[in-house]
């Protein structure tokens, strides 16, 4: 019972401590992971940090399938302004690196459809992330990631 009480205390505050980070700090944010596309559940956000193929980015969703407008997403940046993005049928590579292949429909059954190959535009980022299930840049209806949506950069904690 006691070690109970001291996990939930340490719990406490660990979070009160990050609660107070956050909002101290106007260039750091914290956000939980609600899916299984990515593996961590809790991110830190650099925000306006610089970002770099390979790397985790924050970006604020535009709105649609199951997501409200604004919703925080996290990707990894697959592909970068000048990198080109194949597709042949449903499968995608950014320049010669497999990403992965478009489903038709999305988990909660919303009819998804491939995005358009080619030359990704300045401003601009090809997002994916290894899950298949992840509602990323080989859809149209995410598309590349343009620059003013990006928050961040984005770090595992946990």
């Amino acid at each position: 019972m006691k070690a109970k009480r001291i996990y939930w205390t340490v719990c406490a505050g660990v979070f009160a401590v990050g609660a107070l980070a956050a909002a101290t700090t106007p260039w750091l944010d914290y956000t939980f992971n609600l899916t299984n596309s990515l593996p961590g559940t809790l991110y830190v956000i650099h925000k306006g940090g610089e970002v770099k193929k390979g790397e985790l980015i924050a970006y604020r969703w535009h709105g649609g399938a199951t997501y409200p407008a604004g919703t925080t997403f996290i990707k990894r940046v697959a592909g970068v302004a000048g990198d080109t993005v194949k597709r042949a049928g449903s499968a995608f590579w950014v320049n010669d690196q497999y990403i992965g292949t478009a489903k038709p429909f999305s988990k909660a059954g919303v009819p998804l459809q491939p995005a358009q190959d080619g030359v990704i535009g300045a401003g601009e980022y090809f997002v994916s992330t290894p899950n298949p299930n992840s509602l990323d840049s080989r859809y149209a209806l995410t598309g590349n990631v343009k620059q003013a949506e990006v928050i961040g950069r984005a770090y595992e904690i946990f």
